[in-house]
């Protein structure tokens, strides 16, 4: 025996382990993987402001993001980075169980096995880079040195081949490990009554296991345990009330202050680099539309109709709160413009620099009756942090295109250029 099967003796690996946590991935990793796809839509690629913007033949089918129910980006987004850290430990249990046949040598015997072990190649690193990636951002780190956006896509999409082909080749294996022993047996069997499965073709089975120093279902409870405890310091970020209080890993998860604007912000008046001068007395809302411009300070909008909508915000880092605003609805703000019918609205902010300084809306988020140019929030004006003197709230909309500090409204009627 040389010195890696030395290396290699826990009588846990085998087929059966490593088909339960593959089941576990099988059923969650389609789910990530199409709410991240969904969460690209959200942010509008027919506007050319979804990052990364040219992505060629990779482009997804453009449509109007939905603004109903106003809930959808909540949960794609909620999903998407919750399932992706919940499933940390199951990752990690499935490579633990394969993990010897990543040191086979000779590595390619055959035609047939180094398409497999290729697969196996850019599944294994394309999951490892698209859940440290996606850790970074959340902690808003990026040491990696490039665009977040660009890298996360297109790592998405060799992801999802590798995983796709590897579950053509390895589905009928598994199926075969599932039914070799029965599922509740295995989880009832102590640590000392535990043995090693047969020999298998695949080879994951030690030559000479050691004994255990843990059972099957330790092995299945510590990494269940693990993603339970992941769960449940990291939900509470995409829900309001007590749960928020858990969220202990998220830098925006927790509730940041008492008040009616005691709610996470993403990025402070500070960091947008908006002085106080610019909010003040002298602020000025443009409307243009159909070839005419006009502006209207806030007490102008103040004497608009006004309408409050509970909604929520939710932004890509996974977190999300459900608040009620108060504003002018932006379908009206349309009318008042000269354009009543808008295709689309370009919202700037007194922001001047940043990625997402302006949004474009689509016509069903312009004229949806809850989407609005908020002036205050749970009854009280708008913190700065949150958008003083006016921010753009829209049901369902990613919450970086939720216009903060907005200067300039123009929209666009069906028949310009």
């Amino acid at each position: 025996m040389d010195t890696i099967e030395r290396s290699w003796r826990s009588p846990l690996r085998g087929p059966w382990l490593t088909a339960v946590y593959g089941t576990a991935l099988l059923v969650a990793l389609p789910l990530v993987i199409i709410t991240g796809l969904l969460d690209y839509v959200a942010y509008g690629p027919q506007f050319d402001q979804a990052f990364p913007t040219d992505v060629g033949w990779l482009r997804l089918p453009a449509f109007d993001w939905p603004t109903r129910p106003s809930w959808l980006f909540r949960v794609t987004q909620g999903l998407h980075v919750t399932l992706g850290i919940v499933l940390i430990p199951v990752v990690l249990g499935k490579l633990w169980s394969v993990l010897p046949k990543l040191f086979d040598w000779p590595p390619v015997r055959s035609l047939a096995q180094a398409l497999e072990r290729l697969t196996l190649l850019l599944l294994v690193g394309g999951i490892l880079f698209q859940i440290a990636t996606g850790l970074l951002n959340i902690q808003y780190s990026y040491v990696f040195g490039f665009d977040f956006y660009t890298a996360h896509y297109f790592g998405a999409w060799i992801f999802t081949g590798a995983f796709v082909a590897h579950v053509v080749i390895k589905f009928p294996r598994l199926v075969t490990a599932l039914r070799s022993r029965p599922f509740g047996a295995q989880l009832r069997t102590s640590r000392a009554a535990t043995r090693p499965e047969p020999p298998d073709p695949d080879g994951l089975v030690a030559t000479e296991p050691g004994p255990a120093t843990v059972s099957r279902r330790g092995a299945v409870g510590l990494v269940g345990g693990g993603a339970l405890l992941l769960a449940v310091l990291t939900i509470g970020q995409s829900l309001d009330g007590p749960l928020r209080r858990t969220a202990l890993l998220l830098p925006r998860g927790r509730q940041p202050g008492p008040g009616p604007n005691g709610f996470p912000v993403n990025r402070t008046v500070a960091a947008a680099g908006v002085r106080p001068e610019q909010t003040g007395a002298g602020w000025r809302l443009t409307l243009r539309g159909g070839g005419r411009t006009m502006t209207l300070d806030r007490s102008a909008l103040l004497a608009m109709a006004q309408h409050t909508a509970a909604l929520p915000i939710s932004c890509v880092e996974g977190w999300s709160t459900r608040q009620a605003w108060t504003g002018v609805r932006l379908r009206d703000l349309a009318a008042r413009a000269g354009v009543p019918d808008p295709a689309s609205a370009r919202v700037s902010s007194l922001e001047r620099a940043g990625l997402f300084r302006t949004a474009v809306l689509a016509s069903n988020q312009v004229l949806d009756p809850d989407a609005l140019l908020a002036l205050r929030v749970n009854g009280v004006d708008l913190s700065p942090d949150h958008g003083y003197p006016a921010r753009v709230i829209v049901p369902a909309l990613p919450g970086v295109h939720c216009t903060k500090w907005v200067a300039e409204i123009d929209f666009q009627g069906r028949t310009d250029g």
